[in-house]
């Protein structure tokens, strides 16, 4: 019996150490795979996550279904918030890429130089512009820049309010301090929402509302749920600064192109891969002729592929 017992401890010790062994082995690789990703990944096979500026999420949502129907072994793991979070991101081993409305300084490509001993890549991609959305019942439906300028830095007279994802860290709102009130600070009648889609759910329930939101959220007729936003909210027309005429237009994609409509900005990648891994897939799916096409398509301006203007009359409801 006593023979048996100690045979039994043996036993149990073995299978103790065998899954000791198993268990530091998958610790290890995890650690390995967070480490060095290049081992685990390529452009047809893995896993990535990647942070995407909140107001893009329509048209990202719809570049990563059709990569990875085009790749059924690759995930994409999108998680969409504000340009200043992507940036933060950044910093983190386990984000590798960001999709916001700007590239890098000189300072963040140094300091990434330094920390990662390469440089991240990042280039254009796309072209976006800032719709200005109303309410159905609100008497506005022509807008100057001048006018929504004097509506952010509340000297405008009325009781009309601004509303957009954030007072502060989002791409709207540098947008709007940057290139429309030029470094002034925001006025007293600047409404926070927490995202894009509460945006336009403010301006639905608040006549006096005037909301400023990406053109892929409300830019896409042929997307069932921004046709449903459009029957609660319009979109105003702005004034052209540079037509010969006077003339007011809404963010199209012609308008875009031709530099009509006022409110542009946008839409880089920055990878921060030094190999043929996942990342770099899918931001060559984007800037060649399949991601442009998901961008034309999604009533933005593609920016590497070529896109013809012609002359011919529309009706612009």
């Amino acid at each position: 019996m006593m023979f048996n017992t100690v045979n039994n401890k043996n036993k149990l010790l073995s299978i103790s150490l065998i899954l000791l062994t198993v268990l530091i082995s998958c610790t290890n690789n995890g650690a390995e795979r967070t480490k060095d990703p290049s081992k685990y990944d390529t452009p047809k096979k893995g896993r990535i996550y990647i942070s995407v500026d909140e107001t893009f999420k329509p048209v990202i949502d719809s570049q990563i279904k059709v990569y990875q129907v085009s790749f059924p072994e690759t995930e994409i793991i999108a998680e969409y918030k504000s340009e200043a979070e992507c940036l933060r991101d950044l910093e983190n081993d386990s984000t590798r890429m960001v999709i916001v409305t700007r590239g890098l300084t000189r300072e963040e490509t140094k300091g990434f130089k330094e920390q990662l001993r390469f440089a991240p890549s990042w280039g254009l991609i796309a072209y976006d512009a800032m719709a200005v959305v109303l309410n159905k019942k609100s008497k506005l439906d022509y807008l100057s820049t001048a006018e929504i300028r004097s509506m952010l830095n509340g000297t405008a007279g009325g009781d009309y309010e601004i509303v957009m994802d954030g007072l502060s860290a989002t791409s709207t709102v540098r947008y709007a301090i940057d290139s429309l009130l030029k470094g002034e600070k925001l006025g007293p009648k600047v409404v926070a929402a927490k995202s894009s889609e509460e945006v336009i759910d403010y301006v639905q329930k608040n006549e006096n509302a005037i909301g400023l939101v990406g053109v892929s959220w409300v830019g896409d007729k042929e997307d069932d749920q921004q046709l449903k936003f459009l029957q609660t909210v319009k979109i105003a027309r702005i004034k052209c600064e540079t037509c010969p005429e006077e003339e007011y237009v809404l963010p199209y994609q012609g308008n875009i192109a031709l530099g009509k409509y006022p409110f542009i900005r946008g839409i880089f990648y920055i990878l921060k891969e030094n190999f043929e891994g996942l990342g770099r897939g899918f931001v060559n799916f984007l800037i060649y002729e399949r991601g442009q096409l998901v961008f034309k398509r999604a009533y933005l301006l593609p920016a590497r592929m070529e896109f013809q203007v012609r002359n011919m009359e529309v009706k612009e409801q």
